[in-house]
């Protein structure tokens, strides 16, 4: 698949806000958080904070959303605040905890769009807290420190892991997959890496060690591992174990719909056991090249807007989990309190046994550059992309490239031809041109609407119309650049037709800044434009300022409203190499 073959560029990474020392305790996370938080370490010594006493009416109401695998514990540590009546500065902590997948509530939280309703998230890994991170108008967060910790590992059906010789024999992450991929014999789910922290940091730390042991040909292995998973994927780690065949049915055994393996954490595979009967358990492999970890960050929201009291009840609360009764409730729902030295109990019931190397799990945290190149290989490995293409056709689009004998407009032709190369049968690709006053009073006029390029129609393919469209494209005599109206246009166009389960995106070519003194002024444009964003049904632009005359900030400006990029090439051969990479940096953006 041309695809698989993307230009070897960086990206650009935004600011790790993750702690780095993560082998530290939660009673250290604690420690480091009381200290930061002006004044409340020198209240706890001075007994200001107190934790005992009787509760008064006026309990300090603190709101929690947390992943759905820790919200049981988390409930069970509020309610264990109620019944010890424990107290924040003599008030009462009456703490409720919703549960909700992490990747939705940071795509709330990016956007800054609504009052969030709470005032502490607790994710599964801090990854979406660097999701959040990448919005233009989030709100804002503050993490706290990390209250637990579950390593990630494949657990199999009795059976299967028995085939694979478990549990003397061990594995690194791409012997476990290539064992998926050789056969339907072993049968390997996931979930959803745009979805879930744990198929994400997984697949990143496939996509290394394929890098690691493939040399040049690490990048077409994690391509095809992607591809692989991707046909096994769940929406959410929720509804993953529920693929499983129970493994006394050999009904279930043959049934091609059902996974004899799936990519999940210590605790989950510990829930799972302490839920199911003894034939319907899994046995857990922790792969011998390390395996990334969950971390479970106690972060506040909005903590600047925060009251005394429910700042300082919100800091008291995770406090609990670095006292032994807090420790032994995340102990007892699967959870590691100290990711250096693991519970060999804990091990034995998530279903892994010596002489697996659960004690050396844990692994460098894939750094921000690798989960984005990651997410963005899953956006355009395995997800349809759906592409409004819209390309500047005004008269100065005529001028020559600086060193070649060819106009920025035949150039820019043969640059997108190269890049509808890459682009598979299944994939969605339409075509808009514009310049002032092309269409009546329209800025703009569309040349192929936005179809999969496989379908057939009068004996061609739509990838052969929009090669035609493309190679007709002609800038237009006194033609000027009419980039706003136009962008607006597309975007509720684009907004209009989005297709769930694909990757959409409005590309925006221009040569120019807008020229149309009659269009709407750059600010409405960049108002309607977050008005009519939705990161339910993202949208981004991945706008291209081409050649020298092109405004580069005014294209970021316009693109980072929709959460999208701007680019600058002074070259226009070189659109096809960043069509691509910004898909796989917005890909990499989006949930």
């Amino acid at each position: 698949m041309g695809r698989h073959s993307l230009p070897d560029e960086d990206g650009t990474g935004a600011p790790d806000p993750r702690p780095r020392a993560r082998g530290r305790t939660v009673a250290i996370a604690t420690a480091l958080v009381l200290v930061v938080a002006g004044g409340t370490a020198a209240a706890v010594r001075s007994g200001v904070l107190s934790f005992g006493g009787s509760c008064e009416d006026d309990a300090v109401r603190l709101d929690v959303v947390a992943a759905p695998d820790v919200t049981p514990a988390l409930r069970k540590a509020a309610d264990t605040a109620r019944e010890q009546e424990i107290t924040s500065d003599g008030h009462c902590i009456d703490v409720r905890v919703s549960a909700r997948d992490s990747y939705e509530v940071a795509d709330e939280l990016r956007s800054g769009k609504d009052d969030p309703g709470y005032d502490v998230w607790v994710p599964d890994s801090d990854i979406w807290v660097q999701r959040v991170g990448l919005g233009t108008k989030q709100t804002k967060i503050s993490p706290a420190g990390n209250i637990a910790s579950s390593p990630v590992g494949v657990g199999m059906i009795p059976s299967a892991a028995e085939s694979l010789g478990w549990p003397k024999k061990t594995y690194a992450w791409p012997e476990l997959t290539a064992a998926a991929m050789k056969s339907d014999k072993l049968r390997l789910g996931a979930a959803d890496p745009a979805r879930s922290a744990t198929g994400l940091l997984a697949l990143a730390k496939l996509g290394a060690s394929a890098k690691r042991q493939g040399g040049k040909e690490g990048d077409t292995q994690a391509a095809a591992m992607a591809k692989a998973l991707a046909s096994r994927t769940t929406d959410s780690d929720g509804l993953l174990l529920d693929t499983l065949a129970r493994d006394g049915s050999g009904a279930e055994q043959g049934n091609p719909r059902r996974n004899q393996a799936v990519i999940l954490s210590e605790q989950a595979a510990f829930a799972h056991n302490a839920s199911a009967h003894e034939e319907n358990s899994i046995d857990l492999f922790y792969p011998k090249d390390g395996s990334p970890r969950l971390d479970y960050p106690y972060t506040l929201v909005e903590d600047d807007k925060m009251s005394t009291d429910l700042s300082r009840a919100a800091l008291r609360f995770m406090t609990m989990f670095s006292d032994a009764d807090g420790q032994k409730i995340l102990a007892d729902h699967g959870f590691r309190t100290d990711p250096d030295q693991p519970s060999d109990k804990l091990v034995t019931a998530a279903g892994g046994r010596t002489p697996q190397p659960y004690a050396d799990e844990a692994t460098d945290p894939p750094s921000d550059k690798q989960l984005q190149e990651t997410l963005g290989m899953w956006t355009i490995t395995v997800q349809s992309a759906r592409l409004n293409t819209v390309v500047d056709a005004s008269e100065s689009m005529n001028q020559l490239v600086p060193g070649r004998d060819q106009s920025r407009m035949e150039v820019t032709k043969s640059s997108l031809l190269q890049a509808l190369a890459g682009f598979t049968d299944e994939d969605e690709i339409g075509l808009w041109e514009f310049a002032t006053a092309l269409d009546g009073t329209k800025d703009y006029r569309e040349l192929q609407p936005t179809e999969r390029l496989g379908d057939q129609k009068g004996g061609a393919t739509h990838r052969d119309r929009l090669s035609a469209a493309f190679g007709g494209l002609q800038p237009v005599p006194g033609g000027a650049t009419g980039l706003y109206d136009t962008t607006l246009a597309a975007y509720k166009e684009a907004r209009s037709t989005y297709a769930r389960g694909k990757f959409n995106a409005l590309v925006i070519l221009t040569d120019g800044a807008n020229q149309d003194p009659g269009s709407i002024s750059r600010s409405s444009l960049i108002s309607q434009l977050e008005d009519l964003s939705d990161p339910k049904k993202p949208v981004p632009i991945i706008a291209i300022a081409v050649g020298p005359d092109a405004d580069k900030d005014e294209v970021q400006q316009i693109a980072a409203a929709t959460g999208g990029s701007g680019h600058q090439v002074d070259d226009p051969a070189q659109i096809h190499a960043v069509i691509l990479k910004a898909i796989m940096e917005a890909g990499s953006n989006q949930g």
